[in-house]
């Protein structure tokens, strides 16, 4: 078995590579392919991923390349983790929708739509390579915003599931405070991508959503940020992604008064990369937990398996609607529990959505139609459109600015600008 990393000289990748290694009996990998055009970074990840993988005595074969179309060849997967543009853009991403009191965020808001617009174009020009050299292969995409660039490529008849780690996180969190393996936590988790919230946590098929209200409260608030008395009244634990909609002036204030997540995340690099550099560190640095993508190598791993062969697990993916949210078109793309098999990620049944969740459901999947539209067809007043539509900004002068300013500054990677 083949798999193919694009985006591999990412900080993130050694997580990845360490569950490769970890979970070799779930997903037996005969190689591995980190692709990256970045050939310096490339080969201080690749070294320390090579050396997990010889620590932990996985048998599979690691292999690193600048260029994509010489290693797709006998793909059986390919896994995008893309960041066009690096941290740089990131930053302009959570700075430049401050400017109008916006929440500044790389995948949520005008910030998440800028990533997009730079974005969907490069990974639909990758899915056609990957579709011509290894027609086969699963596209499992990671790279934010998942639902937008998820849509973009099913849109256009390639073989794709996206994914994200929050409901692996809260399998492991929620594992930890009822001391059971995350895997015997089972959630009814739903909504789009990074727009999600836990109707129920069952344990052995126990609703344990009231002992977690009950015994867990502060540290619950703490980890999603949301109060407790809210989550109880409505009877669901929302993903942290639901702060930048219920406490938005709030994190606006907060983006305005600290550095940037990119400047964060660009430090921490910096320091990881010196680590990787190191020819003893054979393990995955404790610091990477602070660069985020917690249990990213479980969830991937786990969702890959399915799609090659392991028939009918469950997982949380991110998929067509289909019918599943009756209030949805059936081509918006949906983050919820899927079965899984050869054939591709198939969602389970959804109870009845309550108001308060699916009206924002709705007004967001609307604004990720648009958004997928200007990103494909280009344009200052379809990303304007988009704007407009998203309950984060959803007025025209604001709208008209944003546009303007995030066209200008990522002109150099919109080839329509």
């Amino acid at each position: 078995m083949k798999i193919v990393v694009v985006g591999g000289g990412s900080t993130y990748t050694p997580e990845l590579v360490d569950g490769f290694a970890r979970l070799r009996d779930t997903l037996p990998v005969d190689e591995l392919v980190l692709v990256d055009p970045d050939a310096e970074r490339l080969g201080l990840v690749g070294g320390v991923s090579a050396r997990i993988m010889a620590r932990q005595g996985h048998p599979g074969r690691l292999v690193t390349g600048t260029s994509l179309d010489e290693h797709l060849d006998g793909a059986s997967a390919v896994l995008l983790q893309l960041r066009i543009g690096g941290q740089a853009a990131r930053h302009t991403d959570e700075t430049v929708p401050l400017m109008c009191g916006c929440v500044g965020q790389e995948t949520t808001g005008a910030g998440g739509l800028a990533k997009a617009l730079r974005t969907v174009p490069v990974v639909l020009d990758i899915a056609d390579r990957i579709r011509k050299q290894a027609p086969d292969a699963w596209i499992v995409d990671f790279t934010n915003p998942v639902g937008i660039v998820t849509r973009a490529l099913l849109d256009a008849g390639h073989k794709a599931v996206g994914l994200c780690n929050v409901a692996k996180g809260f399998q492991h969190t929620f594992g930890d405070w009822f001391g059971v393996d995350p895997e015997r936590v089972e959630l009814d988790h739903v909504g789009l991508n990074h727009l999600t919230w836990e109707r129920g946590v069952r344990i052995d098929g126990v609703d344990v959503l009231p002992k977690i209200f009950a015994e867990h409260s502060e540290s619950l608030a703490a980890r999603v940020k949301i109060p407790i008395e809210m989550m109880r009244r409505h009877d669901v634990i929302p993903s942290y992604y639901l702060r930048f909609y219920y406490a938005h002036d709030a994190v606006v204030a907060e983006q305005l008064a600290e550095p940037s997540r990119a400047e964060q995340v660009l430090a921490l690099e910096k320091q990881l990369l010196t680590m990787y550099a190191d020819p003893a560190l054979d393990v995955k640095p404790a610091l990477l937990d602070e660069r985020g993508g917690a249990y990213y190598s479980e969830a991937a791993i786990a969702l890959v398996a399915g799609l090659l062969g392991e028939s009918g697990t469950v997982q949380v993916a991110n998929v067509r609607n289909a019918g599943t949210l009756p209030f949805l078109p059936p081509e918006a793309v949906i983050e919820v529990p899927c079965r899984v098999d050869a054939s591709g990620a198939h969602p389970l049944p959804v109870a009845p959505i309550a108001p308060l969740q699916g009206g924002l459901i709705a007004h967001v999947a609307a604004y990720e139609e648009l958004a997928v539209q200007a990103a494909v067809l280009g344009g200052v007043e379809r990303v304007e459109d988009a704007l407009i539509a998203h309950p984060l900004i959803g007025q025209t002068e604001p709208a008209q600015k944003l546009a303007a300013e995030l066209v200008s500054v990522n002109r150099e990677f919109l080839a329509w600008a």
